[in-house]
């Protein structure tokens, strides 16, 4: 008792179980690799020259960054002004809209992925609707191309850049807006000159994140697109799965992860909570803070000044307010995202009740005949049951591991926090192909590869970091003198967190926890990898149906995937808000007289 006694009093370690679980795991590994790649002890960048000497290498390699970058920009031009109609929604169509949001985000990547296989397949929904109405004579190429590649990454990727947006828009002040406009300036130009710049910190982070995991994806370029649309990650997956050369393995991956390490460095990502701070206190990239950059800036700026003028004089203090066709306009592009982010769900949830031995939409008839085949079938409730397993195992690790290094980063100071903070969320951060080969190798030197301890490990470096952000965000807000108070009255350190800090942050810890369970439960890179074939989990077994597409089972599959995060944000709201306090809901009786 004594040892946590005195653990309790050193923040720091509290954080060494995250950072060890991180170093064994994947830190050491990749440093491994990274030698690997250079020959050590020999070093020589002969490996790299190699890749860079093969013409279908480079073309693959700069398709990556192709793709990446079209779906990371036709994210951000949706995104925004989706984040903005959001933000400026009354609050009740406000919090609807998110959960919207973050229904389909919680949703499985591959249950979406084979929403759009159902519906742009030669006898998909959209081929067989023109078909039935004369439109077409024979079916349309629209899958297994380019475009298709767009569609499914930008309907995965999509939330995860409305998600910080909308953050950062929500901590801008709107009465700056209203003062500008009260000065003269123009709807536009109040927005340009004010809003535009304050939300900078979630432009910058959804954009980065969305580009990085798309470095990392190929299941779904795999799925919807053809030969000539495969990704980097699509190479490295080939090389492990067939030759398994570790010399090329590792430097297709150190490639992969130099370019998302150049952007991340140039934008300045910032995941260590520090991005609520003023705007004048974020840090701006280098690239900004260039002097040729800031010369060309001013100058530029200093052109229009005239005109500005004198618009200002005969506008000022003119009161300004929305038109109606704005708001239309706005209401109808916020339904169309909605409709986009959710129609391919529903799409799949109507077709899992088809009664036909193949998969129609509309169906001819209501049948759970495919609800029977999944629980009837050893192969697929045996892969289910796997994934809760491991998926509980994974979430009781990372919310102890993750609660504790989100306490005790609470404890230190900003510079260490910082530092601490991006070192545990490097697993998020980089491609998670480049993850999985690190991790994959980590676990053949410990002996755990091909096993469920395996992938526990293998899934909880990533959902540690998850736990710690939600804790984290609910540790802000906490109150620390409810703990000196407890400590005044005899209260050790470890009875004041169990007693006093762990009933109040009780729901980022449950959040946490949720979080990480869908993180393992839908984890599908890593797994192929550490799991091999001797353990199968459901998205492993979805994955080869999507691939042989030999049962439509994978419908009721994907549709049950897509209630769990419904079922998820029920028993969060459940926990966050009936976790109040409910006696200043009911009034003492008045008492009365005998």
């Amino acid at each position: 008792m004594k040892s946590f006694h005195k653990l309790g009093q050193m923040p720091f370690g509290l954080i060494v179980p995250a950072i060890a679980i991180l170093l064994i795991v994947f830190g050491i590994p990749i440093v491994l690799l990274f030698l690997t790649s250079v020959n050590a002890p020999n070093f020589s960048i002969s490996n790299y020259l190699e890749f860079f000497g093969q013409r279908a290498n480079v073309r693959v390699l700069f398709q990556t960054v192709e793709v990446s970058l079209v779906a990371t920009s036709i994210c951000l031009i949706v995104a925004y002004p989706t984040a903005y109609l959001i933000v400026t929604a009354s609050k009740s169509v406000r919090m609807t809209l998110i959960a919207l949001v973050i229904v389909p985000y919680l949703t499985s990547g591959l249950a979406r992925t084979y929403a759009w296989i159902v519906i742009l397949g030669d006898r998909g929904v959209i081929n067989n609707l023109l078909l039935d109405i004369g439109m077409i004579q024979s079916a349309l190429p629209l899958i297994y191309n380019r475009m298709a590649v767009y569609i499914g990454m930008v309907h995965i990727m999509l939330p995860l850049m409305i998600l910080p947006l909308v953050s950062a828009m929500m901590g801008i002040d709107r009465s700056l807006m209203a003062a500008a406009r009260s000065m003269g300036a123009r709807p536009f130009t109040a927005f340009r000159r004010v809003f535009f710049p304050l939300s900078m910190p979630g432009v910058r982070s959804g954009s980065l994140l969305v580009f990085v995991f798309c470095l990392g994806f190929y299941i779904t370029p795999a799925a919807l697109g053809g030969l000539r649309d495969a990704m980097l990650s699509t190479f490295i997956e080939a090389q492990v799965q067939s030759s398994f050369d570790i010399a090329r393995i590792a430097t297709a991956s150190f490639i992969l992860l130099a370019i998302a390490v150049v952007v991340l460095s140039m934008l300045g990502l910032d995941l260590s909570g520090t991005q609520g701070r003023a705007a004048n206190q974020v840090r701006k990239p280098w690239l900004i803070r260039l002097p040729i950059v800031g010369m060309l800036k001013r100058n530029l700026s200093e052109l229009p000044t005239p005109y500005r003028a004198k618009r200002w004089s005969a506008h000022l203090y003119r009161a300004g307010g929305g038109s109606r066709w704005t708001n239309i306009v706005g209401t109808v592009f916020v339904m169309i995202v909605m409709a986009y982010l959710l129609f391919p769900g529903v799409i799949v949830v109507i077709m899992s009740f088809s009664a036909g031995a193949f998969l129609q939409f509309p169906p001819s008839g209501l049948s759970l005949q495919w609800y029977h085949s999944f629980f009837g079938d050893s192969s697929w409730n045996g892969a289910a049951w796997t994934s809760v397993q491991i998926g509980i195992a994974v979430a009781v690790l990372s919310t102890i591991v993750g609660t504790l290094a989100a306490f005790g980063l609470s404890r230190v100071g900003p510079r260490l926090r910082s530092s601490m903070t991006m070192i545990i969320l490097t697993p998020i951060t980089f491609p998670v192909i480049v993850v999985g080969i690190a991790t994959y190798l980590g676990l053949i030197k410990l002996g755990l590869a091909g096993s469920k301890t395996g992938i526990v490990l293998a899934h909880s470096i990533g959902a540690i970091g998850i736990v710690v952000v939600i804790v984290s965000a609910t540790l802000a807000s906490f109150d620390r003198t409810l703990e000196r108070a407890a400590k005044s009255m005899r209260a050790g350190p470890v009875q004041t967190f169990l007693k006093v800090t762990l009933p109040l942050i009780r729901p980022g810890v449950i959040g946490g926890a949720m979080f990480a369970f869908l993180h393992s439960f839908d984890e599908v890179v890593i797994t192929s990898l550490v799991g091999g074939l001797s353990i199968r989990t459901l998205p492993l077994k979805m994955l080869e149906n999507i691939r042989h597409q030999i049962d439509p089972t994978i419908a009721a599959v994907a549709s049950l995937l897509m209630l769990l995060p419904v079922l998820w944000l029920v028993v969060l709201y459940v926990t966050w808000w009936r976790s109040r306090p409910t006696d200043q809901h009911a009034l003492p009786e008045p008492a009365t007289s005998p």
